[in-house]
Formats: structure tokens, sequence, C-alpha cells
């Protein structure tokens, strides 16, 4: 099985992550401020003006604060944390 390359894998990463933005963002549990957030990382994200490093940095800060929101339910920030840390394989 030949080995994917490391733009390749980047990537499917970043799709997984838009996924995962989707699914919390389509919870009915989610607040709509959280919602709100979540497009706005989405589009931070979708942006072509910067490398993809600073996309995600830029990201992750606004996850960060996402998370501490404290009307998140716990399913919701793992959830969270998870894209957090697809993310940061992604920079790594």
């Amino acid at each position: 099985m030949p080995r994917k390359k490391a733009k390749e894998i980047n990537l499917e990463a970043l799709e997984e992550a838009f996924k995962m933005l989707e699914e919390v963002k389509n919870d009915f549990l989610t607040p709509k401020n959280v919602r709100a957030k979540i497009d706005q990382v989405e589009t931070i994200l979708k942006e072509n003006d910067n490398e993809i490093q600073i996309r995600i940095n830029k990201a992750l800060h606004e996850l960060e604060e996402i998370a501490d929101d404290i009307n998140l339910q716990p399913f919701t920030r793992t959830q969270l944390w998870n894209i957090v840390s697809i993310l940061e394989k992604i920079i790594a």
C-alpha cells in the first residue's frame, strides 16, 4: 500500500475537522452563540489570504474560547477538543 503524502493527509484531516464542526453546529443542544462562533471558525479555515498554519492557529484560538463557554454540554466540549486535536496534528 503506497504511503500518502503529507499534503493529502492534511487535506483529509481538515475535511474531517469540517465534518465534526458541522456535527456540532447541527446538534440541537448546541447554543446559538456557539453555532455562530463555529461559523466563524469555518470561515477562518476557508480563507485563502493566509497560510494554513496561520488559519489553523486562529481557528484553534476561537475553538478554545468556545470550549470555555459555561453553557456548553460536556459531550459538545469533548467534540470541540477532538477537533482541536485534529487541527493541531496538521500544523505539528
